[in-house]
């Protein structure tokens, strides 16, 4: 039995929600898709400065379970920078 997803607190909401490289008009581009969650992990670990183990305490995670959604969005991010993509944050 597969255990109930608890809610994951989402403490801002971007301002931009869409990133492309230059020059390449958007109907020409693949997309990756970040969620709202990956997106909060990045904030609080990467440009704010916390540790996993604290950015899981304020998103109402388990820290093995913010480190899935940080690597996963780092990935993401990774794809999107090296192979050209545009990547749009979904609000959910």
């Amino acid at each position: 039995m597969v255990r109930p997803r608890r809610n994951r607190r989402i403490g801002f909401s971007p301002g931009v929600t869409y990133y492309k490289p230059a020059g390449i008009p958007v109907r020409e581009l693949e997309e990756v898709i970040l969620g709202m969650d990956e997106a909060e992990a990045l904030r609080l670990c990467d440009a704010g400065g916390l540790k996993q183990e604290g950015a899981a305490e304020r998103m109402n995670v388990s820290q093995p379970t913010l480190f899935r959604i940080l690597s996963k969005a780092r990935e993401k991010i990774a794809d999107a920078l090296i192979n050209g993509k545009a990547i749009r944050i979904e609000k959910k």
